[in-house]
């Protein structure tokens, strides 16, 4: 079973909102979460990236990568450096 591991200040909000009943840090969890989520969604396509067995998908994984963190095609390299 995989863990997953969270800021500490999450950790208090969320203990502070299901122990105590406090509504006060609703927003801050969510945030905290899609945070949470967001960065362990971008290291799987980056670890799918690394260790896909063909170069079809290693692209198709990197593309989707450079994708969720927002970089402009203009910034991207069509012909990998190693291959010039």
């Amino acid at each position: 079973m995989k863990t997953v591991q969270i800021p500490y200040d999450l950790f208090l909000d969320l203990a502070m909102y299901h122990l105590r009943g406090e509504d006060d840090y609703e927003e801050e969890i969510r945030q905290g979460l899609e945070q949470k989520l967001d960065s362990m969604l971008n290291r799987q396509l980056y670890s799918r990236y690394k260790t896909a067995p063909t170069e079809a998908e290693r692209e198709q994984a990197r593309q989707e990568y450079l994708d969720r963190r927002g970089v402009p095609q203009s910034y991207r390299w069509s012909v990998p450096p190693w291959k010039l």
